[in-house]
């Protein structure tokens, strides 16, 4: 059983921070009543959380300055069971379109379980219940894992998609995520050259233009086993290929993108451990957001072909 990380002492300027955050979050926020009995026990907790993510020991100042209080204030208030809490959550703003949450996480459904709206409903449902009600029983629930470092709405989108994408590499056969990644940001963690963790906006452009640059049999490719999740066996059937074959071409595509895509990172300064992992763990999100494999433009491709996708 892992120890919990020992958290440091505050000092008297630590515990003035602590406070005047405590009023702030009562006067942003005077539905949610937190007492202080029960603030600072979630913010020690929270502050137990945020440790191990970070490779230089960190204090209560910088931890404290770095939270995003309301929205921290908000999950507390969900995990106490404050109706008034998971009122402020249900109506949580997301993204550009200024959807809400639970919108945001059925269009990410969407496009994880394409033509499935049974599934796309269930997984939704399960996960909305998962934030306080673990899936394990060794598990904490999605809320309890939330340190208060990232928004949380965006942040629950990314644990949503993270837990989707490991029970579909899990059934597929793939090795699904750690545990410990379905709650924590993709990008690597912050270091002292490094410190607000910009790689994944560097990664997403490199990705995008590498995505533009190939050609259609290479995007049927990679929509045909990512975002429709065939088998070797069907996606080479659809080709018109031996599996040999079609092994063969998705090796040398995914080599293609870590050539391109992790050139452009070492390019612009990546000196991290584990590049390989990092792009390949981004490209599978990438993928199942970008239009251009969409069911649409595949099936555009197929019917070039005189196919179809699978129904």
């Amino acid at each position: 059983m892992t120890t919990p990380p020992t958290i440091p002492p505050q000092t008297r300027a630590d515990r003035a921070r602590a406070a005047l955050l405590y009023h702030f979050v009562r006067l942003q926020l005077p539905a949610v009543r937190l007492p202080d009995e029960t603030f600072h026990p979630h913010l020690e907790r929270s502050f137990r959380l945020f440790l191990p993510k970070n490779p230089a020991p960190v204090g209560w100042a910088a931890f404290l300055e770095g939270l995003y209080a309301v929205d921290w204030a908000v999950c507390v208030g969900c995990l106490e069971g404050q109706n008034a809490a998971w009122e402020l959550l249900f109506n949580a703003r997301t993204g550009r379109s200024d959807c809400l949450l639970v919108d945001a996480l059925r269009a990410r459904a969407v496009r994880l379980y394409p033509r499935d709206e049974e599934r796309q409903e269930t997984a939704v449902t399960e996960f909305w219940g998962s934030l306080i009600a673990p899936e394990a029983e060794a598990a904490l629930p999605v809320l309890a894992r939330y340190d208060g470092h990232r928004p949380l709405a965006p942040w629950l989108i990314r644990v949503f998609q993270n837990l989707h994408l490991s029970k579909l590499r899990q059934h597929h056969g793939v090795g699904a995520l750690p545990d410990d990644d379905l709650a924590v940001p993709m990008d690597p963690a912050p270091t002292a050259a490094d410190p607000v963790g910009r790689w994944h906006e560097a990664f997403v452009q490199a990705a995008r233009d590498w995505l533009a640059g190939i050609d259609d049999d290479e995007r049927l490719l990679l929509g045909l086993r990512w975002r429709y999740r065939l088998s070797q066996r069907e996606a080479a059937k659809l080709f018109g290929l031996n599996e040999g074959t079609l092994t063969r071409r998705t090796d040398k595509l995914r080599d293609k993108a870590l050539d391109q895509i992790g050139g452009r990172l070492v390019a612009d300064g990546w000196s991290g451990d584990d590049l390989e992992g990092f792009v390949l763990t981004e490209l599978g999100a990438l993928l199942t957001d970008d239009p251009r494999l969409s069911a649409d433009n595949l099936g555009r491709i197929l019917a070039a072909r005189g196919k179809r996708l699978p129904g």
